[in-house]
């Protein structure tokens, strides 16, 4: 007879589901940063730190919760792999947008937009696999959509790069954007590490 692992308290589905609104916030303003005029991007990059203090007060309660907790929903490095990975994708975002004003770039490579709109609906669908995680057998479609926009994010982040190495853009500007989008590109994987993740709790929870 296999035992429930359930806590009594929901606390740990509460604060996932907590960070998966955080994330969906935080591509949001990502999208509206690459759209915005230079003028509005200073703002906007604060409104991102923001976010990222936020989701970084989150993954600590959990750790310190799972810390504290005999009983815990899923395995317990799971839960702490689930956290972490999720802290990572506001982190490359806010990292993109950080770089993009330190490095004073004006204009972004065309794809960009495209590399965002991709996070933004990878960002979505977390955060709806967060909001029903305490059943994780239902979430196939999630990992198997979020594997499907990684793998468009790597064709996107091929074509910047092809077309940042055309000879066309000054070698020092090639640096600085290639940075940019490799934050970019780190966010699709991170969507990805998270998915492979809600897979494994699935796998082990049946």
């Amino acid at each position: 007879m296999r035992l429930s692992r359930r806590p009594t308290s929901p606390r740990f589905f509460e604060l996932f589901a907590d960070i998966g609104n955080n994330i969906a916030a935080s591509a949001e303003v990502l999208r509206e940063f690459v759209r915005s005029p230079d003028e509005r991007r200073a703002e906007l990059a604060e409104r991102m730190h923001e976010l990222e203090n936020i989701g970084d007060r989150a993954t600590h309660e959990i750790i310190e919760l799972l810390d504290r907790s005999f009983v815990t929903p899923f395995d317990r490095q799971d839960i702490y792999r689930l956290a972490t990975r999720l802290d990572d994708v506001v982190d490359d975002m806010d990292a993109a947008v950080d770089l993009t004003v330190v490095y004073r770039v004006d204009v972004l490579p065309e794809g960009v937009d495209h590399q965002v709109e991709l996070l933004s609906r990878a960002a979505q669908l977390t955060a709806g696999a967060m909001k029903r995680l305490a059943d994780p057998h239902g979430l196939t479609d999630y990992w198997v959509e979020i594997n499907s926009l990684e793998d468009e994010a790597d064709k996107v982040y091929r074509q910047l790069l092809s077309r940042l190495f055309d000879g066309r853009t000054e070698a020092l500007e090639v640096i600085k954007l290639k940075e940019v989008v490799d934050q970019l590109e780190a966010a699709a994987d991170a969507f990805e590490h998270i998915a492979d993740v809600v897979r494994t709790i699935a796998v082990k929870e049946s």
